[in-house]
């Protein structure tokens, strides 16, 4: 029997040496490792499309590109909700430029000092990111209706629990737990990418059947406004149970589950940066 670790540097539960076993762990660790390349492939692009877009046009001062692109962008005489939408969209490029490197084994185990201070400045800005986010929820007219206001405001909730979760394992120094809390951050604080892609692949191959168009309402949008991190969350925690029962047959079926989330996220960013980062990169 051994142990391993995974992709993303989860501890692997104990395995018979038979082949089968041995199949299924390394199908299990293929599908985990390319879910984590499509993930920290898309969230660069995305970083890279926000500073080139929304950092872009800060810069020389012209926020009437964040009007045009966004629902509700720069609006004059507020201030406060002015400051609360760059520091939702300029920590949001934080989150998802720095988060995937605190899930690499390489980067943990070699530059343990960046770990930890990349560590701490992820979960300040995601902690940023999502009050400014719940602050435009409460003061601004948003779009998604009620539903989404609730899941926007609930995911901001669970991004701090989370957070503080991970940040007070790390400090216990009760490292497996602590990686297992920060799986759970990475996740919950990257639904927003995830609900970007989901929208667009639903509309790909559904039509966007359950969304009204006018309004950004409908049966669709009430189950992705929690469904965004939840739906996440559970393939995670099946995974993690997965791991820990070693079960072969188990590994297969979570392997093939993978491998399936991940091509079709791969499909939804392929699609997004070609119809739409990259034209509104070239744009602004």
């Amino acid at each position: 029997m051994n142990t391993g670790t995974t992709a993303i540097g989860v501890k692997t539960a104990p395995m018979h040496n038979s082949k089968f076993g041995l199949l299924s762990e390394k199908s299990l660790n293929f599908s985990i490792g390319l879910w984590f390349l499509v993930v920290i492939v898309g969230q660069w692009i995305f970083t890279f499309y926000i500073l080139m877009v929304y950092g872009g046009s800060a810069l020389r001062g012209n926020f009437e590109v964040w009007t045009e692109i966004l629902p509700v962008g720069f609006t004059p005489g507020d201030p406060m909700g002015n400051a609360a939408l760059m520091a939702h969209v300029f920590f949001a490029a934080i989150i998802n430029g720095g988060g995937a490197l605190q899930l690499i084994p390489f980067v943990r185990n070699r530059f343990p000092v960046f770990h930890r201070w990349n560590g701490r400045v992820f979960v300040v800005a995601a902690f940023i990111a999502s009050l400014g986010g719940v602050y435009m929820t409460f003061t601004r007219e948003t779009v998604g209706g009620t539903a989404l206001a609730i899941g926007n405001v609930s995911l901001a909730l669970l991004i701090i629990v989370c957070g503080l979760l991970a940040w007070r394992e790390a400090w216990a120094r009760r490292f497996e737990r602590h990686r297992r809390w920060a799986l759970r951050l990475f996740l919950v604080v990257s639904a927003n990418w995830f609900f970007r892609l989901g929208i667009l692949l639903w509309y790909a191959f559904a039509g966007g059947i359950g969304i009204e168009d006018e309004t950004f309402t409908g049966p669709f949008i009430t189950f992705w406004a929690f469904g965004q991190y939840l739906l996440p969350l559970a393939i995670l925690e099946l995974y993690l149970i997965t791991r820990k029962r070693a079960g072969m047959l188990a590994r297969f079926g979570v392997a093939l589950l993978l491998t399936i989330v991940a091509v079709a996220i791969g499909a939804g960013l392929f699609m997004m940066t070609a119809g739409y980062w990259i034209p509104l990169i070239e744009k602004y």
